[in-house]
């Protein structure tokens, strides 16, 4: 039997505390010597899975696997090399383009990841000159992006344009960073109110449309182009492993000059190769069920405003939610944990959202619904969540809504 303790050499004193600190402080200490994404049960072919992003149930949709499989041909002598390297005759610059113009943008560039995406965008155009104001529940990587351009960070209240308006007023015109809809919550951003603060401060606006993508929108292009604000907002960004169901992410807006700029200068974009043409296939196959499967949206925000209203009828604060993100407040970790198994005992399996992705002791249950949730699927939702109800009470620090 081979000797496990030898494949590598053990960890330096400073790297091993880290991880002795976390297992003791959090997993036994905290959790009881559980780990706290885990559940105690596995879901069942009947279960009610509500932890996935994927609203739209592509994963796996025939139309997209068929398109996938035939372009495994292509994989031999696929060109993998940096995006910038790539003529505007290739597969990926031709569905860039495409993107772009289902997006009603100019230009478009597709990125490893959303992650890369919005670090690479935040690289390029702002500095330590440049602040950079960001939604106090904007996703992470618009943070990171931030601190990769060496930008001051000032974050302003969830969507609270005021409070924006009184930072810009004090400290210049800079980035204005947010989420169209927050992973979070399941709040909208007050688009054309930012798109007024940008235009009158002289703010760059930049609309992570992450949760947004495809499952809003004319033909699912978000809810910028819904709310008739593509020409008004400077760039769009996306993770399209949500509703697309894939695995790339994307930024949207200005011209094919900056997109140049952008694959010239952005290190995530300069030193990462270029999709698999498995990966195109994939996402522009998913581009055209998106387009044509209308259903699904529909279905979606039907199903999201029955259980909306259900759960606000119980006497849940869904802090503002208006989408099919609906995130439950548990307070500490260890009531996450809690009311995460008495969900999974009436065969509902939701995630769960702690810190980092959360403040301290502000953990949350988040629903993630999709369009093929039915009204057995429902009614066990409802019955969970007014189950669980009596026995917690949480409350959300200052400054976190608006």
């Amino acid at each position: 039997m081979a000797n496990t303790a030898a494949c590598g050499p053990y960890l330096p004193a400073f790297a091993q505390e880290r991880v002795n600190t976390f297992h003791a402080r959090k997993v036994q200490a905290r959790w009881g010597g559980r780990h706290i994404l885990r559940g105690k049960r596995l879901p069942g072919p009947r279960s009610t899975v509500v932890d996935s992003n994927d609203y739209l149930r592509l994963s796996g949709d025939k139309r997209v696997a068929d398109a996938v499989a035939e372009s495994l041909e292509a994989m031999r002598g696929a060109r993998l090399a940096s995006g910038a390297l790539l003529h505007q005759a290739h597969p990926q610059a031709v569905l860039e383009q495409e993107m772009a113009c289902r997006l009603e943008a100019s230009a478009g560039v597709l990125c490893q990841s959303g992650w890369d995406a919005n670090v690479g965008l935040l690289q390029t155009v702002a500095g330590p000159e440049v602040p950079v104001y960001v939604d106090m529940l904007a996703h992470m990587s618009l943070w990171a992006g931030a601190k990769a351009a060496d930008a001051t960070l000032r974050p302003f209240r969830h969507n609270d344009t005021k409070h924006l308006r009184r930072r810009i007023e004090d400290n210049g015109s800079g980035v204005i960073a947010v989420d169209a809809l927050y992973s979070v919550c399941g709040s909208i951003a007050p688009l054309a109110e930012l798109c007024e603060v940008a235009e009158q401060s002289g703010c760059l606006l930049i609309v992570d449309e992450s949760h947004s993508l495809g499952t809003h929108g004319p033909a699912g292009a978000g809810l910028v182009a819904e709310a008739g604000l593509a020409g008004r907002v400077h760039f769009r960004t996306a993770s399209l492993s949500k509703a697309y169901a894939a695995r790339a992410g994307y930024i949207a807006g200005a011209d094919q000059q900056f997109m140049e700029y952008f694959k010239m200068t952005s290190q995530p974009a300069v030193f990462s190769s270029t999709l698999l043409p498995t990966d195109l296939a994939h996402i522009s196959a998913t581009l055209d069920v998106i387009r044509d499967d209308a259903w699904r949206r529909t279905r979606l925000r039907d199903v999201s405003a029955v259980i909306r209203s259900e759960l606000a009828g119980i006497g849940y604060d869904l802090r503002g939610s208006a989408g099919h993100i609906v995130s439950l407040p548990t307070g500490p970790d260890e009531h996450v944990i809690q009311v995460r198994d008495a969900f999974e005992q009436r065969d509902v399996f939701a995630s769960v959202f702690c810190p980092p992705a959360t403040p301290h002791n502000r953990t949350q249950l988040r629903l993630s619904l999709h369009c093929e949730l039915d009204e057995t699927d429902i009614d066990r939702i409802v019955d969970a969540c007014r189950a669980v109800r009596p026995s917690f009470q949480a409350h959300y620090p200052k400054g976190l809504t608006g």
